[in-house]
């Protein structure tokens, strides 16, 4: 009975040094209430700023092009004068051939006969036109070529440095349905030293202003919804605007085409349109602005929260419930009105009790 009541008083004890020593670890560990309290949220000082969002994605941008004018010059091309992509009006010269001049003029009926003295018709009617346009040409234009309209021929045959016979040869005039038009030749038929036979295909219109588009993919797509705004820098330097419109999906690459256009409308490359080369496809750096920049006061986005009543807020230092209005949020910040400046804020933001 004395050796169990040893073993007994021995338990006793290792049992109450284990309890302590719980106990003071547990006391040393835990955070005081106040500590917790402390802890649940940091302040951040409401301080002006700026908000806003973009995407550095590339614009491909090209012209369509539609075959418009025949060559009918026989001979050897001697020159070319018009340039891809060169914007062209009535009376241009395209090129020569046998040192003569080909010219562009506008018209629905293509060249298809000499005309001179005595022939009528609508060609005769284009001609007097591009005549008149030129400056040589002060009669009416009545499809008719008579004396003022031989006159007028001489004149600018004299002017262009060929012989002035008073006859436009098949070959000397191409007519094409609009002008002015920017062109392109078709490299492989007119070039310096080629011989021409008659009948090529040579002349291709490009469209009135090439065409912009953003390929992206499918989660790009649906933060660049229809009007987002995009900055493209062109390839001279320049900054053009556009805004995203319709958008397909390319079957081969699974990726979305957004098109851009101009503000109302307008051609994207305005007056500058002449730096996109006439043929491919073009790559331009640009900037697609998801949130516009905001500037004015700013905090965090984990500081605002809900109130009861649905208003949006944030707490001070007091616990007092502060109510603002976001005009723009991004990335983690959101510009607000309501609040101010200097006005510390917690967060994340709690309620108040």
């Amino acid at each position: 009975m004395h050796i169990r009541a040893r073993w007994l008083v021995v338990a006793g004890v290792v049992l109450l040094a284990m309890v302590v020593s719980a106990w003071a670890v547990a006391t040393v560990m835990r955070p005081s209430e106040e500590q917790l309290e402390e802890e649940s949220f940091t302040y951040a000082t409401v301080e002006t700023g700026t908000v806003g969002s973009s995407l550095s994605l590339n614009t491909t941008v090209s012209w369509d092009s539609e075959k418009t004018g025949t060559n009918q010059a026989a001979g050897i091309v001697t020159s070319v004068e018009a340039a891809a992509g060169d914007e062209v009006t009535q009376g241009s010269v395209l090129y020569t051939v046998n040192l003569r001049p080909v010219v562009v003029a506008q018209g629905d009926v293509p060249a298809f006969r000499a005309i001179g003295q005595g022939v009528t018709g609508e060609d005769v009617a284009q001609l007097q036109e591009m005549l008149a346009a030129v400056g040589y040409y002060r009669g009416t234009v009545d499809g008719t070529a008579g004396v003022s309209t031989v006159s007028a021929i001489m004149a600018w045959q004299k002017a262009m440095g060929a012989t002035p016979t008073g006859t436009v040869e098949l070959g000397d005039v191409i007519f094409v349905p609009s002008l002015p038009t920017r062109v392109t030749l078709d490299t492989d038929v007119v070039s310096r030293g080629a011989m021409l036979s008659g009948g090529e295909n040579a002349v291709s219109a490009l469209s009135a202003s090439p065409s912009f588009s953003v390929p992206v993919t499918d989660a790009q797509s649906t933060m660049m919804p229809a009007g987002t705004r995009v900055e493209i820098t062109s390839p001279e330097g320049d900054a053009w605007e556009a805004y995203a419109a319709e958008r397909s999906r390319d079957a081969q690459t699974q990726t979305v085409n957004v098109t851009l256009l101009g503000e109302d409308g307008a051609v994207i490359c305005g007056d500058q349109c002449g730096q996109i080369p006439a043929s491919g496809q073009s790559t331009l750096s640009s900037k697609v602005i998801t949130v516009e920049t905001v500037s004015g006061l700013v905090v965090p986005s984990a500081a605002l929260v809900t109130t009861a009543t649905g208003q949006t807020a944030v707490i001070d230092e007091t616990g007092a419930e502060i109510p603002v209005t976001v005009t723009a949020s991004a990335r983690g910040m959101s510009a607000v009105e309501g609040v101010a400046e200097g006005t510390r804020v917690r967060v994340p933001a709690e309620m108040s009790g």
